[in-house]
């Protein structure tokens, strides 16, 4: 499996991502975002408002994060990148979806739509094994002052 099989698999099932970005003042700022239904091959695509400071900040400073979490599964994902505006309209078509209706009072013809691209640099990702086996690790550790081994993490360039 390639990284970035092994970055799609493991973000696939993760519906939203803290998207982090550079604000106009030099602050870091986090933003959930809603990831397309779409596989994972390098870039995650979202939707967002081009009157936001968000879209502003990304097009001034376009060097970002995204980290996805998924605490059942005890998986964490953070991803940088670089984001890209993007004004496609068959894009826009292949990933619009009725949920948006809510945001933008003229749909996907709304002027304030705004495609996001991120492409994907490296990531780093952390695997648990199941929350049994982590119980019973620490136990284990605890009664015999031996360091339990638990999370695996990984770093990808991709």
């Amino acid at each position: 499996m390639s990284d970035t099989q092994k970055i799609a698999s493991l973000i696939k099932d993760i519906r939203f991502a803290m998207l982090t970005h550079i604000t106009a003042e030099g602050h870091l700022h986090a933003t959930p975002m809603t990831t397309q239904d779409r596989e994972f091959d390098g870039s995650i695509w979202f939707i967002g408002d081009n009157t936001t400071e968000l879209c502003k900040d990304l097009a001034a400073r376009p060097q970002v994060n995204l980290a996805y979490s998924q605490p059942d599964s005890s998986t964490y994902v953070s991803i940088t990148g670089t984001a890209r505006l993007v004004n496609d309209p068959e894009q826009l078509d292949a990933l619009w979806s009725e949920f948006y209706n809510a945001y933008f009072e003229q749909g996907k013809n709304d002027p304030k739509v705004q495609l996001i691209e991120i492409t994907a640099h490296g990531a780093q990702y952390w695997e648990a094994s199941g929350k049994v086996m982590q119980f019973a690790k620490m136990i284990t550790a605890a009664v015999t002052g031996a360091k339990t081994q638990g999370n695996e993490r990984h770093t990808v360039s991709l």
